[in-house]
């Protein structure tokens, strides 16, 4: 699928980036280009990329496996396999991310026991991590969780419900943050390490079944009892470890709705450079050359805030509040607008189901809600403008 990959020269990327993206290009082409599209089969399918995705070593980009350090992490790395997995098919994406933010705090905040157990397993392949903090009445507003914990003896007990959990029912280890009974507000909040077939947790009888074809669960948590060996840090710090961990990859987010954006532009360069109306090629029409102009300007920007907020990390491992919240915003909202533009120029066929452009349509639009919808990022964006003008 040759697109245009001049943005690699850009003084964001190493030889060793440009070489990534060579490389990952081939085993997309060779590996998922013809993978079935069969909702029925989307456990399976997904299970099977992750497999693939570990034995291919392309997780040591996702969960730096090896020492176990954040440091190691190559954000601009993992934003490009994000970008280009997902111009091939979303469920590699969703399947080579999630490896990544359901590990992270026992990467970032974990023990080295906990990574120890963990984080080679996931970064092989051979266990599947979920990233547990959304439940039916806290989204975006973490301060509302209701899952409680309470401690008894040596152990954890936890009680609760988290919804819209990507990899739910096919997960083997969820992150999950709850809060001490009797604390309000994000105060009282932890991050516990749960396995999937302990007793007390049930991912399998609320499935949920979304636009686009990812496995997704509701989590119900009932006297789940866990050893305090599973508290990942500090009690009382889940807020903050949460936080940290969305503020690293809110920006990959951006960077697979990149990758949808630039499917899209392929698609319809190829169809307007084939299909004639009145005798003439679409291309020559200047509407569609205004469209395509667009498409062009918009996925530029979304690259270039997208690898400016990797790079950035990349250089300093610091906090990019402010920086991911804008890449996310700006390039998940382009996406959509690019998509939706195809499907116009597309016509009837943008609209049939199974074709590459109505697959677009659906497996663009989560992107904006998920890991903080865009109305949230615009207001990280303009409270942390406004607090770096005061300070």
């Amino acid at each position: 699928m040759k697109t245009d990959q001049t943005y690699l020269q850009w003084p964001y990327f190493t030889k060793a980036h440009q070489k990534l993206a060579r490389d990952i290009e081939i085993w997309a082409t060779q590996y998922i280009q013809n993978v079935p599209y069969d909702r029925a089969d989307t456990d399976k399918i997904c299970r099977t990329l992750v497999g693939q995705l570990g034995a291919a070593g392309w997780l040591d980009y996702a969960v730096p496996a090896a020492t176990g350090d954040m440091a190691d992490f190559d954000l601009r790395s993992f934003c490009l396999m994000r970008e280009i997995l997902a111009r091939y098919d979303g469920r590699a994406d969703l399947a080579f991310a999630m490896q990544a933010l359901g590990s992270a705090p026992i990467t970032l905040f974990g023990s080295d026991k906990q990574k120890d157990l963990y984080l080679q397993a996931i970064g092989q392949g051979k266990r599947i991590a979920a990233f547990a903090l959304s439940e039916p009445g806290a989204g975006s507003d973490v301060g509302a969780l209701t899952t409680f914990y309470r401690r008894e003896d040596d152990h954890f007990v936890l009680n609760g419900r988290k919804t819209w959990i990507s990899n739910g029912g096919i997960a083997d280890v969820y992150i999950i943050f709850a809060r001490e009974e009797g604390s309000r507000g994000t105060a009282g909040l932890s991050a516990f390490i749960v396995e999937a077939d302990g007793p007390g947790l049930d991912d399998t009888s609320q499935r949920i079944d979304i636009s686009a074809p990812h496995p997704m669960a509701e989590i119900t948590l009932s006297n789940c009892r866990i050893g305090q060996q599973q508290l990942i840090g500090e009690a009382g710090q889940g807020f903050k470890y949460a936080m940290a961990t969305l503020d690293i990859f809110r920006s990959s987010v951006g960077a697979a709705a990149l990758g949808f954006a630039r499917r899209a532009q392929h698609e319809v360069l190829g169809r307007v450079t084939e299909r004639h109306i009145q005798g003439d090629k679409m291309s020559a029409l200047q509407m569609i050359q205004a469209k395509i102009g667009d498409m062009a300007t918009q996925i530029d920007a979304s690259a270039l805030l997208i690898y400016r907020a990797a790079w950035q990390w990349d250089q300093t491992h610091e906090r990019i509040t402010r920086e991911a919240a804008m890449a996310k915003a700006f390039a998940t909202e382009a996406a959509q607008q690019i998509v939706d533009d195809a499907v116009q120029i597309f016509g009837a066929a943008g609209v049939e189901y199974g074709h590459v452009i109505e697959r677009l349509y659906r497996e663009v639009r989560p992107l904006r809600i998920y890991e903080g919808a865009t109305e949230i990022q615009r207001i990280i964006t303009g409270r942390s403008t406004l607090s770096a003008l005061t300070s």
